[in-house]
């Protein structure tokens, strides 16, 4: 679990979510992985399923990335199936990656992937529209770029993620949680 854990530059830590786009009708699911320190999105899928795979293919998009050292990297989630399911577990096994995930499905203790799930709905509206999953894709491609490239976090010293996650010599912000009396700590 990664709730005391020191989170000190990029690719030490990445959170995982599902979110759901869309309308009852026409509905998506968003899988996305997201670097906890630089709050950049490493990987994610749309598809019109919430099988385990949509979920492995946002993994392998982030596996991509040639500068991460998988051998120091936890990979966090909340207890869904796609995430225990054993053929995303022996992608992280195959890649040695740490596997983390929330103790009482509370949703603080996944707050970072919670956080970018409300930004890209709220701010970039991707489930506002009743379109095809191929559009939906397209808006959210646009999207995470622009989210990436564009949008800073106060979090990160009001530097975009991708500003953040080229770097390592700013300590990460954090903030307490709802449960103050414990002195537990969420990483927004």
């Amino acid at each position: 679990m990664i709730l005391d854990y020191q989170i000190n530059k990029p690719n030490q830590v990445w959170v995982a979510d599902i979110t759901y786009i869309g309308n009852r009708a026409n509905p998506s699911y968003l899988s996305l992985i997201t670097d906890a320190y630089s709050k950049k999105i490493v990987g994610h899928h749309v598809a019109d399923n919430l099988n385990t795979e949509s979920s492995l293919i946002a993994l392998r998009k982030a596996l991509k990335n040639k500068k991460v050292n998988l051998e120091s990297l936890i990979h966090h989630s909340d207890r869904g199936l796609q995430y225990c399911s054993n053929e995303y577990q022996r992608l992280l096994e195959k890649n040695r990656i740490g596997c983390s995930m929330t103790q009482n499905s509370d949703p603080y203790e996944n707050a970072v992937a919670e956080r970018i799930n409300g930004i890209l709905k709220q701010e970039f509206d991707i489930d506002k529209y009743d379109i095809e999953t191929s559009l939906r894709r397209k808006i959210v491609d646009q999207s995470i770029e622009i989210y990436n490239e564009m949008r800073p976090h106060f979090s990160n010293h009001y530097l975009t993620p991708n500003q953040m996650h080229n770097q390592s010599e700013l300590k990460m912000k954090t903030y307490k949680t709802k449960n103050q009396s414990k002195n537990i700590f969420a990483l927004v």
